[in-house]
């Protein structure tokens, strides 16, 4: 059964997490998987097999925080290269990218560069 949306932004936004979320529930691997929010970007990498949360970066967390502005594209790069670095600690080096149906463009691009970069592959 279709589900009725009254917002059209809404619809589309489900429809890409729809599609990501069928490939992705099909891998084995470890997950990276970002959220973002006006102020703030989300990313965590949890485990294929178990969906237990790994790792946990955001541009709340101490590792990142500075004193600029924390929802521009400089704030993902950082987000982006520590959760690289985390990674590399526990020894995963092979995710799969989930951008959770928002656009591949701006701040996700621009997290997801800067892990590719740091060492992750994806």
């Amino acid at each position: 059964m279709n589900k009725k949306y009254r917002n059209e932004k809404k619809r589309k936004h489900d429809a890409r997490k729809g599609r990501v979320g069928t490939s992705i529930a099909r891998s084995e691997r470890h997950r990276l998987t970002v959220f973002r929010s006006a102020k703030h970007i989300y990313a965590q990498i949890s485990d294929g097999g178990t969906g237990r949360t790994v790792i946990t970066v955001s541009t709340r967390s101490k590792d990142v925080v500075s004193e600029g502005y924390t929802g521009n594209i400089d704030a993902a790069k950082k987000v982006g290269k520590v959760v690289a670095e985390k990674a590399r600690e526990k020894r995963i080096e092979k995710v799969v990218f989930n951008r959770n149906g928002f656009l591949f463009h701006g701040r996700v691009k621009a997290l997801a560069e800067a892990a590719r970069e740091a060492g992750l592959q994806f």
